[in-house]
């Protein structure tokens, strides 16, 4: 299996709360929605491509409760996918409880559950939001992708795909494709460690 992260991020970093304006408001973020003016059928095609057809999700905590929270309230079609998809969810908690259907917990070391994961053969295991976990797994050289949908847009505030604290990681740029909206679909996939 492949890690790949997929992501919307703004020209500043920031991943926090893409999709709508109550998504995520901690630290009294206000920007909720800020990828949506700049939705383009090119980016959901792209998405889609690294999905595939045998694919499972790997979240971090808060992104599986927010992301399905919200759309088993919403319905729609992306309910039916997200339910039905195999689920694998970091915590720091062992005790976390996960409501939501065909969902495994991973506690404990996490990226050794990862690498566990990683090394059978399958789909692509694609992390969305989940900064947290993104950045717990690239010093163990568990992402084997990052295909970040970077908006033409300066936020100023708000949480980080990367922090200030987090370990320097080579990227090797494999392809760019702007959009007609003026989002660049760059993906990118680690290179070599930074000394």
């Amino acid at each position: 299996m492949r890690v790949l992260v997929v992501n919307h991020v703004s020209l500043d970093g920031v991943l926090q709360a893409p999709g709508h304006p109550d998504e995520d408001t901690r630290d009294g973020f206000r920007h909720g929605g800020w990828a949506q003016q700049a939705n383009d059928p090119a980016m959901g095609a792209a998405m889609g491509e690294r999905m595939g057809r045998e694919f499972s999700w790997l979240f971090g905590r808060r992104s599986y409760d927010g992301m399905l929270s919200y759309w088993n309230e919403a319905g729609g079609p992306f309910k039916d996918g997200l339910n039905e998809t195999r689920k694998y969810v970091a915590s720091s908690r062992p005790d976390a409880e996960l409501p939501w259907p065909n969902s495994t917990l991973l506690s404990g070391d996490v990226p050794a559950e990862v690498a566990a994961l990683r090394s059978r053969p399958g789909g692509n295991l694609v992390i969305m939001g989940s900064g947290r976990l993104v950045r717990s797994l690239l010093p163990h050289g568990l992402v084997d992708e990052l295909f970040l949908m970077i908006h033409p847009l300066v936020l100023g505030s708000g949480h980080r795909l990367f922090g200030p604290d987090d370990d320097a990681h080579r990227l090797r740029l494999v392809d760019c494709t702007p959009t007609a909206t003026g989002v660049l679909m760059a993906t990118y996939q680690p290179s070599q460690a930074v000394s």
